[in-house]
């Protein structure tokens, strides 16, 4: 792996860094604050209710985009990178361990990694943490590690594709239920008698219309209580930041969570021992690989972005598309990146961000302190529910880059990060030193 390497000293703790990763990692970590500020700034509720956060003709614009190139690229970017991680890890430790001790460490060092979750969950009181639920999805994929590259993809792509089985079949039963209910209705609008079936169904139409209706009074009223709770009293805060982090955490959805996770770690273990995440195939074929899975995940998204922003109850292809089109997207972002790294000025550019992948969790840590701690609540600056989508996603621009200028500070000076350093030092059972080094440079 020497040409894909920094040349520079190791880490602390012998680990070795690759460029190309760190700067995936970078612009992973950085680009989540996107996607969570909104759930910091305004409403982790909201949902699919997008309007909640401000819709203005500029926020609109924003959060289209938002929705199409990136929303939940980053999460997937980062999952890749714990597959890549992984193989790295247990490759490396097997060289001087048997199977046995490889996998006593390897779960520790994620036990440890999801203790730094509930941490982030329940003592910062962040309701979105990943770190618990990407620690638990890698210790369920580290028995699939050595299994041939086809495999891997094959067992990653499984959820994806029960998703596109199973919310295509739910388009097609729903638009023939649609076309049952217009029959019937145009027969009462010809007063035309009904049969039994005939009229059971516009009874359960209506029923389902009075469902949807009593559910969107609920949620708005549960809106309500959460933007009060968040944005009055200091009280009121935690217990609302406490509920939010319990619900989370003891959600049937945290099932799904882990297992998306865990299906694009195998992907991203394949796409490593394939060469393909780390730089190693050709100008051309990551050329052809963005050019194709931009064109699907993006003709994806964009046909969903645009079924969101109609708002109304007809069934929805990204309900089918979703995760394929997000794994085509973040694949895009993928080549795009090991394009711009194979030419000088693209390496240029992109080489700050070895810094923020080097110090990625202190960094998602100092996002949550920046955003849930001082800017958004009550016993601080209080601007929950002050911005919309575009002055949202321009505070994490300005946060994101005071975060990569302080990366690239802290590695020039010190060579581990605080978080990181807390994180390897347990798990090797030792203080880890942080001794400065040279700048580093990509190879």
């Amino acid at each position: 792996m020497a040409e894909d390497m920094i040349a520079r000293a190791d880490e602390p703790d012998g680990a070795p860094r690759i460029a190309v990763l760190d700067i995936l990692r970078g612009l992973a970590i950085l680009g989540i604050l996107f996607m969570n500020i909104n759930d910091m700034g305004a409403s982790f509720r909201a949902g699919s209710d997008i309007r909640h956060f401000g819709w203005t003709l500029i926020d609109q614009q924003v959060w289209w985009v938002r929705e199409v190139f990136a929303n939940g690229t980053a999460r997937c970017l980062l999952e890749m990178l714990f597959g890549a991680g992984m193989v790295i890890l247990t490759e490396r430790a097997a060289q001087t361990a048997g199977k046995w001790t490889v996998m006593r460490r390897y779960y520790v060092r994620n036990l440890v990694l999801f203790a730094f979750g509930m941490a982030h969950m329940f003592l910062l009181l962040w309701g979105g943490d990943i770190l618990h639920t990407y620690a638990i999805a890698a210790l369920l994929v580290f028995f699939a590690r050595n299994l041939r590259p086809r495999w891997l993809i094959a067992m990653g792509l499984v959820m994806g594709l029960l998703q596109l089985g199973g919310g295509g079949y739910m388009l097609y039963a729903d638009g023939q239920k649609r076309v049952q209910v217009a029959a019937v209705e145009a027969k009462v609008a010809a007063h035309q008698p009904l049969t039994k079936e005939e009229q059971a169904l516009l009874t359960k139409k209506a029923e389902n219309q009075a469902k949807r209706a009593k559910g969107k009074a609920e949620h708005e009223a549960e809106l309500a209580k959460e933007d009060a709770d968040r944005s009055t009293t200091t009280e009121r805060w935690v217990a609302e930041q406490t509920r939010m982090s319990a619900e989370r955490f003891f959600s049937f959805g945290e099932i799904f969570a882990i297992w998306e996770s865990a299906s694009v770690m195998l992907i991203g273990a394949a796409l490593f021992k394939l060469g393909i995440l780390q730089g190693r195939r050709s100008w051309f074929f990551y050329l052809g690989l963005s050019v194709i899975a931009y064109a699907i995940g993006g003709t994806a998204r964009f046909v969903g972005a645009n079924e969101m922003m109609r708002f109304d109850d007809l069934p929805k292809t990204i309900w089918a598309t979703q995760e394929v089109a997000r794994i085509a997207m973040t694949l895009g972002h993928v080549a795009l990146v090991n394009l711009l790294v194979k030419s000088a000025a693209g390496a240029w550019l992109l080489r700050p961000f070895v810094a923020a992948g080097r110090t990625a969790l202190t960094l998602y840590v100092l996002q949550t302190l920046i955003c849930l701690w001082v800017l958004y609540p009550p016993f601080a600056l209080g601007l929950y529910g002050e911005s919309g989508w575009a002055a949202m996603m321009a505070t994490a621009v300005g946060i994101n880059v005071a975060l990569l200028v302080l990366a690239n500070w802290w590695i020039n000076r010190f060579s581990i990060a605080p978080v990181e350093w807390a994180w390897r030092s347990i798990v090797e059972w030792r203080p880890l030193p942080w001794r400065a080094k040279a700048a580093t440079a990509i190879s």
